[in-house]
């Protein structure tokens, strides 16, 4: 399995013969409004363009696979990530209540569902996220996250927008993943708590899974504040060089079993 970091929460999961691009942001930098406006710093969407390698990585996508992409959520699908699906036929998968949105956009959707369910040449299991808590959390759309298992490959779980609840933790205990990739910018608006996860939740994630976990959602919107050098400064802390990967946008990790 090869997993790339593009930018943000948008990867590229190299598993048999498929190319799986999730999350599609693709937006030239700062083409969209910013998030936080209570600063004397405000700046547009994305911070940064996309890696030299993107068209590259995009050329030979073969599926796409959405976590949630409603109410405002551009940083999981953009106008240029529905543009670019649309232009090449990208069969997208997502959970049904993104279906008729993704339908406006053009968009040929195959339908997951809950439950432990056939995925291409492996299987899939929805995980429900909670992105954020209190007011903003019933403003948000909180989507799902996916345990993704291919014969002869390890199994991930893409984390998706999410905290670390009750449920996510029961669900690392018990599946023990051999990869977790999560959102670990720490992402907050104006008001309320954290959204994702931020260096809190990292740490604790890495206390009750046995496997290897990769960062992102790092360094590329103004409302997460965590930095990789942050995250760095926590590996080497905690001890977790072995198991705790940081991605550069552009940057390609390989994982066996």
């Amino acid at each position: 399995m090869q997993i790339t970091q593009i930018r943000n929460a948008t990867i590229m999961i190299n598993i048999g013969d498929y190319r799986i691009l999730v999350d599609p942001m693709l937006a030239r930098k700062s083409t969209i409004p910013a998030l936080k406006y209570v600063t004397r710093a405000r700046r547009r969407n994305p911070l940064v363009e996309l890696p030299e390698a993107a068209d590259s990585l995009l050329s030979t996508v073969s599926h796409s696979l959405i976590t949630h992409c409603q109410k405002g959520h551009f940083d999981h699908l953009d106008r240029a990530g529905a543009k670019f699906l649309r232009d090449h036929n990208v069969p997208v998968f997502c959970m049904p209540d993104d279906r008729q949105f993704l339908a406006t956009k053009g968009l040929a959707t195959r339908v997951l569902i809950d439950g432990t369910q056939p995925f291409l040449d492996g299987k899939l299991t929805p995980i429900p996220c909670v992105h954020g808590e209190g007011i903003v959390g019933r403003m948000m759309a909180h989507g799902h996250g996916y345990f993704i298992e291919f014969p002869g490959e390890p199994s991930l779980y893409l984390a998706g927008d999410t905290i670390l609840t009750g449920e996510i933790a029961d669900f690392i205990l018990r599946k023990q993943p051999d990869i977790c990739l999560v959102p670990a910018g720490g992402a907050q608006f104006d008001i309320g708590g954290e959204i994702i996860m931020g260096l809190t939740d990292v740490e604790e994630l890495a206390g009750i899974s046995t496997g290897k976990i990769i960062a992102n959602h790092l360094e590329a919107l103004d409302h997460c504040p965590v930095t990789r050098l942050q995250l760095k400064n926590l590996r080497e802390r905690k001890g977790l060089e072995q198991r705790l990967y940081i991605p550069d946008d552009g940057e390609t990790l390989v994982f066996e079993c």
